[in-house]
Formats: C-alpha cells, sequence, structure tokens
C-alpha cells in the first residue's frame, strides 16, 4: 500500500487491509504519527501523544476486532487509560494520572484500536468552542482563525486534518455534533445510556451526557457503536436493544419518512447561510421520497435551560470537590477557568429539591418529546445557529458571566434539548456557508431507534457524498 492511498480510507477499511496483511498495524500508526506531527502545530487538536505506548500495544498483539491495528484518539475528559494523564482539559487535573481503564476504552482495546493520543478539550467539556487555558485553542482546518467547535473540537480536527478517519468524543449538550458540524463530519450522539461511563459513573450530567465518536463515514460509526454499546454490569439503565446491528442500518433503506422541520426563523436569530443549507437539506430528503413540514415540538424551553445549568453547575461542583479533597486543597479562582468556578461556586449552593426538580423537568420534557415523535419520525434542525464561530469569540475567561451565557445559548440552542431528553442525535455535513465554513444537518429520532438515523444518513451520505472533502489545513 502506498500511504498516499491513506485518505482514501475508512477506518473499516484500514483494519480490512491489516487484516489482508495488506499493510501492517505499525506502518497505519507510523503514518498518523507523521501527520500528527506534520499539522498539529498548526490546528493543536492533540494534546497529550501516547506514541510509546501505542508501538507498545502493538507489539505486545493486538486483539482481533472490528478495528484492528487503526489509530484512535481518546478526548481528553473523562475517559481513563491506565498509566496516562486525563487533564480535562484543567491545570487543576495537569497531574492526574489514571490507574484504570474506563470501560469504554476497554472495549476500544477489545475491538483492536491503537490509542496513541488524547484531543483537547475545553475545561470540563463546559463549552462549545476548544479553548482551555492549560492547552490553548484548538483550530478549524477549513480556516485556522475559526473555532473546531467543542468540546470535541480536539477530536474533530484531528479527522477533519487527515490525521485519523476517527475519534472519541462527547456530548452532554452538543459536543459530538457542534465539533462535527464545525468541521464537516458526521457525528453521533447516541441514545442516552447506549455506551457506558463505568466503572467510576453511572451517568454522566443526570444522563445528559455520552460518549462515541466523529468520523468521516456512516459506517465507521455504526460500526464503532456496535463495539462499544450494550449493558455492563452495574449500570444504573439501559436503552433496548437494536433489532439488528447498528452496522446492518448503514445502506439500509429507511423507507418513506414522515420529517419534522424545525427552522424556527420568527423566533431565533438564524444566520442566512444556515437556513439556505437546513433547506436544502429538506429539499434533498424530499427529493429522496420523505415527507418534509414545519413543526416543532414545545417542551418548556425556559425551565429546561434553568435545569441542564442545575445538573452541570452541580456536577462540576462534585467534580472539583473531590478533586480538591484528593490534593487535600481548596477550590480557589487560580485553579480553574473564570467560569468554571462561578459554576463552581453556583453548583455548592444548588439545593437537593432543586436538582432533584431539574432532573424532573428533562424527564417531562423527554415525555413532550415521546408524544412529538409519534407523529414524525425524525425532526431536522440547524444544529449551530451560524458557521463555525471565530477564536476567542465565546471566552470561558470572561467575567460577564451573564453575558457569556446569551452568547453561547444563541449559537447553540437546538442541540442541548435533545441531551435532556435522551434523544439520539446526529449531525450529517451536508452544507457550506459562503465562507467555505462547514454547516452540518442535525437530524433526532425517536429515544432508542439510532438505526434510523444510521439509515438516513447513509442515504444521505450515498446521494451527496462528503468523505472526499478536504479542508485547505489538511496532512498528507
Amino acid at each position: 500500500m502506498s500511504f498516499k492511498e491513506y485518505d482514501n480510507y475508512d477506518a473499516l477499511g484500514l483494519a480490512e487491509l491489516v487484516k489482508n496483511k495488506e499493510v501492517s498495524a505499525e506502518e497505519l500508526l507510523d503514518e498518523a504519527i507523521e501527520r500528527n506531527e506534520k499539522i498539529n502545530n498548526q490546528t493543536n487538536a492533540v494534546v497529550l501523544k501516547h506514541y510509546d505506548e501505542a508501538k507498545e500495544m502493538i507489539k505486545k498483539g493486538l486483539p482481533k476486532g472490528p478495528f484492528t491495528g487503526v489509530p484512535y484518539l481518546l478526548k481528553d475528559l473523562h475517559v481513563l487509560l491506565t498509566g496516562t494523564k486525563t487533564t480535562y482539559g484543567s491545570k487543576f487535573f495537569e497531574d492526574f494520572v489514571a490507574d484504570h481503564n474506563s470501560t469504554l476504552v476497554d472495549r476500544y482495546l477489545d475491538a483492536g484500536l491503537v490509542i496513541f493520543g488524547k484531543t483537547n478539550s475545553p475545561e470540563f467539556g463546559l463549552t462549545v468552542t476548544t479553548e482551555p487555558e492549560l492547552y490553548g485553542p484548538t483550530r478549524n482546518p477549513w480556516n485556522l482563525d475559526h473555532s473546531a467547535g467543542g468540546s470535541s473540537g480536539g477530536a474533530a480536527s484531528a479527522v477533519a486534518s487527515g490525521v485519523l478517519p476517527m475519534a472519541n468524543a462527547s456530548d452532554g449538550g452538543g459536543s459530538i455534533r457542534i465539533p462535527a458540524s464545525c468541521c464537516g463530519l458526521l457525528g453521533l450522539k447516541p441514545t442516552r445510556a447506549r455506551t457506558p461511563m463505568g466503572p467510576d459513573r453511572g451517568e454522566g450530567w443526570a444522563g445528559q451526557s455520552i460518549s462515541h465518536c466523529v468520523s468521516k463515514t456512516v459506517r465507521d460509526s455504526a460500526a464503532l457503536l456496535d463495539a462499544t454499546s450494550g449493558f455492563s454490569p452495574g449500570d444504573p439503565y439501559a436503552p433496548t436493544e437494536p433489532s439488528g446491528s447498528f452496522l446492518s442500518a448503514n445502506g439500509k433503506d429507511p423507507g418513506k419518512l414522515k420529517i419534522a422541520l424545525n427552522l424556527p426563523t420568527d423566533a431565533i436569530k438564524i444566520d442566512d447561510d444556515v437556513v439556505a443549507s437546513i433547506e436544502n437539506t429538506a429539499k434533498l430528503c424530499e427529493g429522496l421520497g420523505h415527507h418534509v413540514e414545519r413543526a416543532s415540538p414545545e417542551p418548556d424551553l425556559e425551565a429546561l435551560s434553568e435545569a441542564i445549568g442545575i445538573i452541570i453547575s452541580a456536577n462540576v461542583a462534585l467534580t472539583l470537590q473531590q478533586r480538591a479533597d484528593a490534593l487535600g486543597t481548596e477550590v480557589t479562582p487560580d485553579v480553574v477557568e473564570n467560569i468554571t468556578f462561578r459554576m463552581f461556586e453556583n453548583g455548592k449552593e444548588f439545593s437537593a429539591d432543586q436538582y432533584a426538580k431539574a432532573t424532573l423537568i428533562n424527564h417531562q420534557a423527554g415525555r413532550v418529546l415521546g408524544d412529538f415523535m409519534e407523529n414524525y419520525d425524525l425532526i431536522l434542525s440547524p444544529v449551530l445557529t451560524k458557521p463555525p464561530v471565530k477564536i476567542g469569540e465565546i471566552d470561558m475567561s470572561s467575567n460577564d458571566v451573564r453575558t457569556y451565557i446569551e452568547i453561547l445559548s444563541s449559537y447553540s440552542c437546538f442541540t442541548g434539548l435533545y441531551n435532556q431528553t435522551g434523544q439520539p442525535s446526529i449531525s450529517v455535513p451536508l452544507g457550506f456557508s459562503k465562507l467555505d465554513l462547514p454547516i452540518g444537518s442535525m437530524f433526532t429520532s425517536a429515544f432508542g431507534n439510532d438505526e434510523l438515523l444510521i439509515s438516513i444518513a447513509s442515504q444521505l451520505e450515498e446521494a451527496q457524498p462528503w468523505k472526499d472533502k478536504k479542508p485547505p489545513v489538511y496532512s498528507n
């Protein structure tokens, strides 16, 4: 294999080459490392390098799985790999070294993936760009002045810039779908509890957060979900199992679907380029035989906004306090970023009944959306209200919390609802702005129906292919 052909293959394709001994796992790792070394000084996507550990992993022998020999990157947030740092994008965790693997990481390793580093994340994944004080901003390979999104911005930037075909990501309010949209990738947020959070946690942010990946192809995302999903002993709950493999849903005819177009331009200020892109997606769906009509679910958005703030702040407070207790120190403004410290202070003040009410609000919203999905197969909406913002536009070091929240909410008001209801949701790379910045289209299905999202995404992938579109900043 000529390494010039590396770009021709997705993760499953590379694994097939390894299986057929057309290329070795060592060669693929060397290629990924070389590409990262060429490009990372521009993108700042990979912040922790595990090159030696990855080489040792291969030397010891890799298990036979669907991705044996394929290079992979973990997000520097929550997922743990024994003997390596996980900093959570925070100087407060700068020296934290894991003494065990996350359950999800065990499943990655069982699938044959070769983990060679960790990608940049904003502090504790608390915002929709990736600009932590600890490591500095991750830049978008489509335009380095713009954000790669967040909180999985490092993962998306690395994949989009050609370092590897897919990478670990997580989503507690849009953090898979947003960077996927910003970087022209596919980003699936699975149904609540579809992938494990163990052994340290039963759920993330009261069930709002879940891990999966950003990828170049639909089938990679589907196959990885097959490899990593499923109940783990001790999990508090799990969604219903799919009727077949997720990979079998790739290329499957989804049938004629009834799609609700949620594009409330009167109520929300949405950039003209985004409106045009989503309307083009709606037309594409109609051309494929689907019925699209304007309709919007109507949960109590004000109550949901308050609920998500309480839940996240309370969890931030717990995380920081546990770290402080382990270090025998205090949480002070000098050890975390300004917005993080404000959330810590707020989280310490919320009462038990406020937290219980917040979870109840989320569950009530799930009922509202459940009823809405009785009449529609999918919801189509923007991921973001405008194309990728510039670096520095959303600043966690700000002292003006109110303005910060207003800017954040006005940019990413569509994604969080589906974290709160637990529904699967996917960003599909179908549009570009006038300035050639990617714009994702978001599809959401009923709770547990991840298969339908894979089917519609694969249908759109065939109708309007995106895999071979490369940004100006690309490593090859």
